[in-house]
């Protein structure tokens, strides 16, 4: 189990948000923490600690009036840490090899391969065939419709027809290095992991990151617990760096080798 951390971006500030509350439409959401520092300080953070995989995720959509100050951000992030995290966020198949080459170990993808509500397997290939299955994350990021968890893309608005399951994740895993989930419902809200998604993980046949609700050093010790060390786990908002009461040194420390 390794601890992932993350830089989220959003109106050209890190911030940490209520995942389930952002808007395109007005580039609306409800911030839990605005950063002091850029981009650059978290990635050195990151470095010093030799955190590695990371995930840096750009909250505006590509065209939008505050696009281009998110990507300034999260390419000095890159530029302090090369090779050592991952971006996603309005990644496609055009623009992907620009974040390899700018220092990013492996991009993000969601809503390009989940156009529409369905998957594109040419999408999907022709990223492979640009980056290589290396250097490729997929983001199942879900949320809970009725009895099931659906794949949401669009930066957590828009429902797929793709329930989060065993099977999608050994199907998709033919083609990527990893994958990222968060649990939308519980993203942001410092109320606990939901254990449904954090059991769903462990189906996972390759590396997989679980995001969402982590509030406790016990919810760390859950994941450790029910992922069997095999799920990796990243904290936003909890964490004292942005705002939240668990001291990030201490996490870092648990998930040193030997430490479980």
């Amino acid at each position: 189990m390794e601890f992932r951390p993350c830089i989220d971006i959003r109106n050209g500030k890190v911030k940490q948000i209520v995942g389930s509350s952002l808007k395109d439409e007005g580039n609306t959401a409800t911030d839990n923490f605005v950063a002091e520092h850029d981009g650059a300080y978290y990635g050195k953070l990151y470095r010093d600690k030799a955190l590695r995989g990371g995930h840096i995720i750009l909250l505006n959509a590509a065209g939008s009036e505050y696009y281009e100050a998110t990507k300034k951000q999260a390419l000095s992030a890159l530029d302090a840490y090369p090779g050592g995290l991952q971006i996603g966020g309005g990644i496609n198949a055009d623009n992907a090899l620009s974040f390899i080459e700018a220092g990013a170990s492996h991009v993000i993808v969601t809503s390009n391969v989940f156009s529409g509500g369905e998957i594109h397997y040419d999408r999907l290939e022709n990223l492979v065939k640009t980056v290589g299955k290396e250097r490729l994350v997929l983001d199942l990021s879900c949320r809970k419709y009725g009895d099931e968890y659906y794949v949401v893309t669009d930066r957590w608005q828009n429902k797929t027809s793709e329930v989060l399951s065993g099977e999608l994740l050994r199907k998709l895993s033919g083609y990527c290095d990893e994958f990222l989930i968060h649990a939308v419902d519980v993203e942001g809200k410092n109320s606990g992991i939901d254990p449904i998604v954090l059991g769903l993980c462990t189906l996972s046949p390759i590396p997989i990151t679980y995001a969402g609700g982590i509030h406790s050093y016990d919810d760390i010790e859950i994941i450790e617990t029910v992922g069997e060390g095999r799920v990796n786990f990243t904290i936003g908002s909890s964490l004292d760096i942005f705002g939240g009461p668990l001291s990030f040194e201490k996490v870092c420390e648990m998930c040193s080798e030997n430490s479980f």
